[in-house]
């Protein structure tokens, strides 16, 4: 198919699905790939076939929807923000979790991908922060709407791209070579637990002290997904707890929210807690920090 045929059929199809043209424009070459895969499996000749049969299957939906998920990540990614992260954001919720008695900071990376964002947090943790409140432990969970990508964060072994923004002192402290890839240590994997689940669908409980939904609902959803989106993180997060988006990711001005760094996509939560949060605990979550990565 041609560009403009599959740029057609996107903006037909996606705002279908609750997505945005807009998001997808720098990838639209991606989803037309999967898309010309899909055509070939189904034996059809163009993308007006398939829009009809999507008319008469609706189940169909659902597999576009997956051909429409955009898995990019590598450790490190916008080194701003994760430097911002490793030496601000979670010395800071180490203390607070500190004052208030708990036992562990409580982190929610969503849309994991292949698990290269939510061990990023982690390998921060162990390397920059641990040593200072040796009583405290880190609960990542990590989600993700696509259990192909879940099993490679299990695996946990990437190429040497996923790895090109991580500090050299952390490679080498954090990874094995084995031959074309590295694969995390395992020291760095307990902190973070692994959980299929669609955010537009279903969230964990919470709360969190810390929550990365980076280059997801605020890229590729529509504008009133992204609002109830951001109004069930709101509820998830504590009072005074961070919100990390993607590089060119902005939240709504009165979302609940105020920018924590110039320039950079990190809020901190100002909204009173509400809901659940309101009467929560220190934590529904909490990983078991003697067993691996499931």
């Amino acid at each position: 198919m041609d560009d403009q045929t599959s740029v057609d059929f996107l903006k037909w199809a996606l705002p279908q699905l609750g997505l945005r043209w807009p998001g997808y424009r720098r990838v639209r070459h991606l989803v037309a790939k999967r898309l010309n895969r899909r055509l070939a499996e189904l034996g059809m000749a163009d993308l007006a076939d398939y829009r009809m049969f999507l008319a008469n299957e609706p189940r169909e939906w659902a597999r576009l929807d997956a051909l429409c998920r955009i898995p990019i990540s590598r450790f490190y990614r916008d080194r701003g923000v994760f430097d911002v992260i490793s030496w601000q954001l979670l010395p800071e919720a180490a203390m607070k979790v500190s004052t208030r008695g708990g036992d562990a900071v409580r982190c929610w990376s969503a849309g994991c991908a292949s698990g290269e964002e939510p061990y990023t947090v982690a390998m921060a943790w162990r390397l920059c922060v641990a040593d200072r409140w040796p009583a405290l432990g880190l609960a990542v969970i990590a989600t993700d709407a696509d259990e192909t990508m879940l099993e490679r964060a299990r695996a946990a072994c990437y190429g040497p791209s996923s790895l090109k923004d991580v500090p050299e002192a952390w490679r080498k402290r954090a990874f094995t070579r084995q031959g074309a890839l590295y694969c995390l240590a395992d020291e760095f994997r307990p902190d973070v637990e692994l959980a299929l689940q669609d955010i537009r669908r279903t969230m964990p409980d919470g709360p969190f002290d810390l929550v990365l939904c980076r280059n997801l609902a605020f890229t590729y959803f529509d504008k009133a997904l992204q609002h109830r989106i951001l109004d069930r993180l709101r509820e998830r997060i504590f009072p005074n707890g961070f919100l990390v988006l993607g590089s060119h990711e902005r939240l709504p001005a009165d979302g609940g929210f105020a920018s924590f760094a110039a320039n950079l996509p990190i809020y901190r939560c100002t909204a009173p807690p509400t809901g659940a949060l309101a009467s929560a605990g220190l934590s529904t979550f909490r990983p078991d920090p003697h067993q691996p990565s499931r």
